[in-house]
């Protein structure tokens, strides 16, 4: 079995994944306490951090999982770090948000020294927003002396009943890299909802099951797990809601039971939680587990859940690399993601707007490049000052959360950490 440290490891979706690629939990952290139970319960022989944030060093100290203080190498560093700093239903705070320990992540890396690295997140982060934040990240992996590559994942490609895109971030030492391939999809028609939930939608012998499994012939939305800072448990926002409608699901809430005799509905019936992770991926076969908490808190597992099938296919991509199983790939890595931010980077000094609107390649006019700046400087500091020639441009520190001492985050997180 290979070695994984799993941060912000949820309810276990990609923990599940990765044990069944062949990977064994050294060491799990988790803040939220019934997802923390939720692991105990599955897995009670796992090595489980007590639930805190996965930044303090009183919660675990990355120091100790280093080859010089465990004697042997941790395969793999995973983790879903939090969603809500780049995700499109939410302000993209980014750098700017409490929540954000994408960055802090990778800085944990030359700690370690794994030979993997996964780090997961919502499709956002792959947006224009954050190109300068992608690209700060891959030079630090550069810099750490680890190749490291994106990729947008879809989980209906390989099985999953749901419109689920993850933007996935893999990195390791080049000797491993070289042997790593994407798990190329399935090929195959994921199963409809309808399909999926059948045998669920009819255990309490409902007479509508045969006919609603016909009318929910599609995969669904995407399952919206949500932040605890709003609201209850439903399956997502408006235009979720009309997808869902759809497919004869009632998306406004949560059920405590499958549908009974004699029940009816103006749009169908809702999903219990059992159904929600049936659609997440989970199954009484292959994926099986229960979940500890309130209705809403599980319900909140569930959806900010990575799908155990698809955390299994990228966990066997990876071990298969580690243990260079396959032929090494000839393929040229994409790390070019900001251009505007590698010329501030590169010149370590002030740029006119000009420059960067001619050596950029983007083919910007100064104001597209004012407007690049702008996305920038939310998540650096951008100088800017005016010489004879034009406005010039210089960049600044990364304004994201890294490990420092003195920084935003630890005033907003204390405050924020109730919610």
């Amino acid at each position: 079995m290979a070695g994984v440290i799993e941060i912000c490891a949820g309810a276990g979706g990609q923990a599940l994944g990765l044990e069944r690629a062949g990977f064994e939990h050294v060491l799990a952290v988790e803040m939220n306490k019934d997802a923390l139970a939720t692991l105990k319960k599955n897995r009670p022989h796992w090595n489980l951090a007590e639930a805190g944030d996965a930044a303090n060093p009183a919660i675990w100290k990355p120091a100790d999982y280093s080859p010089e203080a465990r004697g042997e190498q941790i395969d793999l560093f995973a983790g879903g770090v939090p969603c809500p700093p780049f995700s499109i239903a939410g302000k993209r705070l980014g750098s700017a948000d409490e929540r954000d320990l994408f960055a802090w992540a990778v800085e944990q890396t030359p700690i370690i020294s794994p030979r993997a690295v996964l780090l997961e997140n919502v499709r956002g982060l792959s947006t224009p927003r954050f190109a300068g934040y992608r690209q700060f990240v891959l030079d630090r992996f550069h810099e750490f002396g680890y190749q490291a590559e994106w990729r947008l994942i879809h989980a209906s490609d390989f099985g999953v009943p749901q419109v689920r895109p993850r933007f996935v971030l893999i990195a390791m030492l080049p000797e491993y890299f070289q042997h790593f391939h994407w798990p190329e999809p399935s090929g195959e028609k994921p199963p409809t909802v309808g399909r999926v939930l059948h045998d669920l939608m009819s255990k309490r012998e409902w007479e509508g099951a045969d006919a609603w499994a016909k009318k929910a012939d599609d995969i669904a939305p995407t399952i919206v797990g949500g932040s605890t800072k709003h609201g209850g448990a439903d399956l997502g926002p408006t235009g979720a809601k009309r997808a869902w409608a759809k497919l004869s699901v009632d998306a406004h809430g949560v059920a405590n039971e499958a549908p009974g005799p004699g029940d009816k509905f103006e749009i169908g019936p809702r999903l219990t939680n059992e159904m929600v992770a049936r659609i997440q991926g989970w199954d009484d076969e292959n994926y099986k587990w229960k979940f500890v908490g309130k209705k809403t808190s599980t319900y909140r597992q569930i959806g900010n859940a990575f799908p155990p099938p698809v955390a299994e296919v990228l966990g066997r991509a990876i071990r298969a690399a580690i243990l260079r199983e396959t032929k090494p790939a000839s393929r040229a890595l994409e790390t070019r993601h900001d251009p505007v931010y590698r010329i501030l980077r590169d010149r370590g000094d002030f740029v006119l707007l000009s420059e960067l609107a001619h050596k950029s390649g983007l083919e910007l006019s100064p104001t597209g490049v004012s407007a690049h700046l702008d996305r920038l400087s939310k998540d650096f500091e951008i100088e800017e000052v005016e010489t004879q020639h034009g406005v010039a441009y210089r960049l600044g520190n990364f304004r994201a959360f890294v490990g420092q001492g003195e920084h935003p985050r630890h005033a907003h997180f204390s405050t924020s950490r109730r919610r």
